[in-house]
């Protein structure tokens, strides 16, 4: 159905739109063409009429496992039924403590003491609290300074938008955190240009961090976070050595390392999580989204056993850290992240990303010499494509691809501005890998 008949059809649809005020979206353009949802499955969404939506982007980087999968859904089911919640602060519940074993087992290292909370944004505002209290139990309260990266994306909390390097993202909300300081970004297309996986240009870059070492003193510095691949600014890869370089820079300096695997951890890189892709222990480590295959709001933070231990301090009956969450560990957050772990165990998941990922590059790069296409890049199952922007309206082209995919085209994907991002369930098949570029390769010559 074209863009055109869908304005004039008459399904099924809220009777109002306007009294929603949808998060990170242009809400007059989504209101004059709304792209509703009305169920799922698997790998498809279905519209209100019925017609299916291939999803490319396994919603927003969280639908790991596919969607509506029957242990999951029967999982919540028996948990609201038999416990709705109790209270977060004093007092816990068994599935609580279950979750938390396994994710730890799943870490690497000594990352093994969990912090629950509910979302990916929780997550890095809870790890750089935790960062600074870590410093300063231990007599080190003059580091408080934060770094993070250009192009980073930590989530919409002010610690996580200070520490965050997307400009529309900041620019709106004043100072935001004092103390705060970036490395650059790690692209550049004149050495990076169709890349699959890791570039093999831009390690040297990790060294920025001894300059700014150097410009503000170990001494005032608590902790540097980076994504191990930038993905919502359009999937950038680390480049081969990078993260190696900067935990060796981090240890150097007494400088805590925090890795925010919010979008990557859970298979989306192969492994459970990027740091044991990339054979470096962070500090920290952030988690959300396919914790629960979006099927539940949850997330948290894994620390090593070190940080855990400098708060075991003082009488027992004290509370040691200041900070948590209502809702952290719900109980139908836990019976759905339990299910899913099973899920990604029982099915090789995280394997089957890894085994996938030759596959998925190259159709990826069948992108390339397509029609103001000017550059892709992969790694795991994760795809950017930059796309040349018209000089009269930035970010146009990109927003019209992701509106024509799903009227047009049945397929769901993401758009930055001009950038394009492609990441589905990793129960994905290769033949639905290749209706995704086939797809998208249509609907970017159909905007060009």
């Amino acid at each position: 159905m074209s863009l055109a008949n869908v304005r004039d059809a008459a399904p099924t649809v809220p009777n109002d739109l306007e009294s929603y005020w949808i998060p990170f979206t242009p809400n007059r353009a989504f209101k004059k063409a709304p792209r509703l949802i009305a169920r799922a499955k698997d790998m498809h969404y279905y519209r209100p009429d019925g017609r299916p939506v291939l999803d490319g982007t396994a919603g927003l980087w969280c639908t790991n496992a596919g969607h509506n999968r029957d242990p999951i859904v029967q999982a919540i089911q028996r948990q609201a039924a038999e416990l709705d919640y109790p209270p977060a602060f004093q007092f816990s519940h068994p599935k609580a403590f279950e979750v938390a074993s396994r994710i730890a087992a799943m870490a690497p290292g000594d990352l093994d003491r969990v912090f629950f909370c509910n979302s990916g944004s929780e997550a890095v505002d809870t790890a750089l609290k935790i960062a600074l209290a870590y410093h300063n139990v231990r007599g080190q309260a003059s580091r408080t300074r934060l770094i993070g990266r250009e192009r980073g994306y930590h989530g919409v909390g002010f610690g996580g938008v200070s520490v965050g390097g997307i400009v529309a993202n900041r620019k709106f909300f004043g100072s935001l955190l004092a103390g705060v300081d970036h490395l650059p970004h790690t692209y550049n297309r004149e050495h990076q240009a169709f890349t699959k996986g890791e570039p093999e240009w831009g390690a040297h870059l990790a060294d920025e961090l001894e300059r700014l070492v150097a410009l503000h003193d170990a001494s005032t510095i608590a902790a540097v976070i980076v994504e191990p691949m930038a993905g919502s600014t359009g999937v950038l890869p680390a480049p081969k050595g990078y993260l190696q370089r900067l935990r060796a820079i981090c240890d150097r300096h007494g400088i805590l390392l925090i890795f925010d695997e919010v979008i990557t951890g859970f298979g989306r890189l192969g492994y459970a999580f990027a740091a044991e892709r990339y054979g470096v222990l962070p500090d920290m480590l952030t988690f959300a989204k396919g914790v629960t295959s979006g099927s539940v709001p949850m997330g948290g933070v894994i620390a090593r056993d070190g940080i855990y231990q400098a708060f075991m301090q003082g009488p027992e009956h004290v509370t040691e850290l200041f900070h948590g969450y209502t809702y952290s560990a719900h109980p139908l957050a836990c019976a759905a992240s339990l299910a899913t772990l099973d899920l990604y165990r029982e099915e090789g998941l995280f394997e089957r990303a890894k085994t996938l990922e030759p596959a998925w590059a190259d159709a990826a790069m069948s992108l390339k010499g397509v029609p103001n296409v000017l550059d892709v890049r992969t790694v795991g199952i994760t795809a950017g494509i930059d796309l040349a922007s018209r000089p009269d309206a930035v970010g146009k082209r990109g927003y019209d691809v992701m509106e024509r995919a799903f009227h047009d085209e049945g397929v769901m994907v993401r758009n930055m501005g001009d950038t394009l991002a492609l990441t589905p369930p990793l129960i994905v098949s290769e033949s639905q890998i290749g209706e995704i570029f086939e797809k998208v390769a249509r609907v970017i010559r159909a905007v060009a």
